[in-house]
């Protein structure tokens, strides 16, 4: 059984039908539209702060871009202990390769800002990378791998990041919004995973209901993705503005 047969993934609506197999898998490994939330939720936890530090703005956006658009989906691919997402169109040895570089480049920008500007900043740091190995490693016969940790650690952390590394401090809207967020990534999360079992079910044994709940919960995943991906440009345009 070939690799798109077996494991669908390289038919996702999130991954390009252009271009050579291993551009495509990478493209896919990288969760584009689900990145892009978390990116955003940098960006809606940093336009909170009263004073705004753009280049700190566009820091936070490369950290996590490194460490979970790159590093942490490569360590999920390693990690999956039962389903191989993306087959073995890149070896172990290259995947760890990509999320150890990229780990390691992200926490060494952290702790520049950590060490001279933004100490509170540590303390996401340290739960960040905590989940980045829990969750996607699947430790502790992954008892990390859950929804709700899902949601607090992609969701609500990179809300507080943002505002952190702008603030060096908390407040309690910001909190309320992180856990806004964070309910809007629970929301992803739930619409995914039976997603994602009807996606890999052979297409004959799909039955019609289990295709119109699958383009439901495909048309759910990028309505929400697409959705906080504005708010989070429409409000660095807003400040950016004003």
């Amino acid at each position: 059984m070939d690799f798109q047969t077996e494991q669908n993934r390289s038919r996702e609506w999130f991954v390009p039908a252009f271009g050579p197999q291993k551009f495509r898998i990478f493209i896919g490994l990288l969760f584009l539209p689900y990145t892009g939330m978390v990116l955003a939720y940098t960006v809606i936890g940093s336009m909170m702060a009263e004073q705004i530090h753009w280049d700190r703005v566009g820091v936070i956006l490369l950290i996590y871009f490194l460490a979970l658009g790159i590093g942490a989906h490569a360590l999920d691919a390693i990690g999956s202990k039962r389903i191989k997402p993306w087959g073995n169109v890149f070896s172990k040895v290259k995947l760890w390769t990509l999320a150890i570089a990229s780990l390691v480049l992200a926490y060494a920008i952290g702790g520049y800002y950590i060490i001279f500007y933004t100490p509170l900043l540590g303390i996401i740091a340290l739960l960040e990378g905590f989940f980045v190995l829990a969750y996607n490693l699947e430790w502790l016969q992954g008892r990390f791998h859950t929804d709700a940790w899902f949601a607090f650690s992609w969701g609500s952390l990179p809300v507080l990041a943002g505002y952190v590394l702008q603030t060096n401090d908390l407040s309690w809207a910001v909190l309320m919004v992180s856990a806004a967020m964070g309910l809007l990534s629970l929301v992803e999360i739930k619409a995914s995973r039976p997603y994602k079992a009807i996606k890999r079910a052979p297409e004959d044994i799909r039955t019609p209901q289990d295709q119109t709940h699958m383009q439901q919960f495909e048309a759910i995943l990028k309505v929400i993705s697409l959705g906080v991906i504005l708010l989070g440009a429409g409000l660095l345009l807003w400040r950016y503005l004003n």
